[in-house]
């Protein structure tokens, strides 16, 4: 086993999750999304040189059933000579927390963060492919996505039979980019990388009790990236325990 798992008490925490109410019933119309994924978190950097192999095959992640790779760009190597375009401190934060979480104590890329539980280095195929099965045998809390005719898009959690507080958020990314890059460790190659997150941001929160809420279409149209996704986390990381996506098509 070469994933390194948090938490010694983790079978403990997920068997709070053993038993979830039904979802509830989504519209009739409009679009809908796949929920019960197994969230796979990419920290990368364009000015990384031995990032590309792992911006790869997150791409080839993101095309199988049942995964949500997303790409969270970070800033720190910036410095370099290259600036990310999609670099931010914000992701940076969030792969500063996981280091917490996983009591490491450095941050690097490229690493692979599978189900918020598993942490691994994307070079090392086999432990991505073993955090991956793992994560997917956690239980998973429904979560249903709906674009309705208005272009507003509409979440609904389900229930838990105990109660919990974790965080929803809300994740819109781009699905495909290409740069070519001028400067850096990277000079002169042309980078392509996947489901490159634009915005993520807390949007409620789960105490166990089914929810729904509304992500209004202006709101939508705000930011860039037809991806869009949602899961359960809490705000101080830990296991993802229900994530779903969907693609936003223009609305007519």
């Amino acid at each position: 086993m070469k994933t390194k798992q948090i938490f010694p008490g983790l079978a403990a925490l997920l068997l709070v999750w053993l038993t979830v109410s039904a979802l509830p019933g989504a519209a009739d119309a409009g679009q809908k999304g796949q929920s019960g994924l197994t969230v796979v978190e990419l920290y990368t950097s364009q000015g990384c040189s031995s990032c590309p192999p792992a911006d790869f095959l997150l791409g080839q992640l993101a095309r199988q059933s049942g995964i949500l790779a997303l790409s969270f760009h970070v800033d720190y190597w910036d410095y370099i000579g290259w600036k990310d375009p999609y670099g931010s401190a914000d992701n940076t934060r969030r792969q500063r927390d996981y280091k917490k979480t996983f009591n490491r104590s450095y941050v690097y890329t490229p690493q692979m963060v599978v189900g918020g539980m598993f942490e691994v280095t994307s070079s090392d195929i086999a432990a991505v492919k073993d955090g991956i099965r793992q994560a997917g045998l956690a239980p998973n809390v429904p979560i249903g996505l709906v674009r309705d005719d208005s272009g507003d898009l509409n979440i609904s959690v389900s229930g838990s039979a105990r109660p919990a507080q974790l965080a929803i958020w809300l994740a819109l990314f781009e699905l495909t980019t290409e740069t070519r890059v001028r400067r850096g460790e990277n000079r002169g190659r042309t980078i392509i990388n996947h489901n490159v997150v634009r915005t993520f941001k807390k949007i409620g929160d789960w105490t166990g009790a089914p929810k729904t809420l509304t992500v209004a279409a202006a709101e939508l149209k705000q930011h860039k990236g037809r991806g869009c996704a949602v899961f359960l986390q809490s705000e101080l990381k830990g296991p993802i325990l229900g994530a779903a996506a969907i693609i936003l098509e223009p609305q007519r």
